[in-house]
């Protein structure tokens, strides 16, 4: 899996007024727990556009004024009208411990619904895993080879590798949906 590294600073004060501060000076306040202690610390905001605004995951070398730390993002915050980010949690990876994550999806294969003209329709775009950390992998592959007109895909048929997926087995990946042009020339000709 992909590492990114981020800088922070520690966080003296902890507080809405303090975090209010923090982000009018492009800072956000973060912090690292699930490790020996919880670290609160602030990232300057330009340093999150590899990181959450891209499809891929990363495992974050946390660098706090010194001391690295291994994370995952656990969680981030958005504002609801700006979209500015105002919080994340990191969860800090420990060898041999289970984490769960969401690991985009990748298709493999060509469709022979697609070849006949059919559309490839996503329904989602990552899946619910747990690993060991070391196991995490950079995208779980669904192989869509199989699928014909009218067709979907569900999470059960997904073969995994040293990790276990939490995604409702039952959820549909993805479906070829059948045109409308399609569909008048299959009826016309039954």
């Amino acid at each position: 899996m992909k590492s990114l590294e981020i800088v922070g600073f520690k966080r003296a004060n902890l507080g809405k007024t303090d975090a209010k501060a923090l982000r009018l000076d492009s800072q956000v306040p973060c912090v690292l727990y699930g490790g020996a202690e919880t670290v609160h610390f602030s990232v300057p905001a330009i340093l999150f556009r590899e990181l959450l605004y891209t499809p891929e995951a990363h495992i974050v070398d946390l660098n706090v004024e010194g001391t690295m730390y291994r994370a995952i993002v656990q969680d981030s915050q958005f504002h609801p009208v700006n979209e500015m980010l105002l919080h994340v949690d990191f969860l800090e990876l420990e060898d041999g411990k289970e984490v769960k994550m969401d690991i985009p999806i990748k298709y493999v294969g060509v469709s022979p619904g697609v070849l006949a003209g059919g559309r490839l329709v996503s329904t989602l775009r990552k899946l619910k895993v747990k690993a060991k950390s070391e196991n995490l992998p950079d995208y779980v592959e669904v192989d869509i080879s199989g699928m014909e007109l009218g067709k979907s895909i569900k999470v059960s048929a997904v073969e995994t590798k040293n990790f276990t997926i939490l995604t409702n087995p039952l959820a549909p990946i993805a479906s070829i949906a059948i045109p409308r042009a399609l569909k008048g020339e299959l009826a016309a000709g039954k």
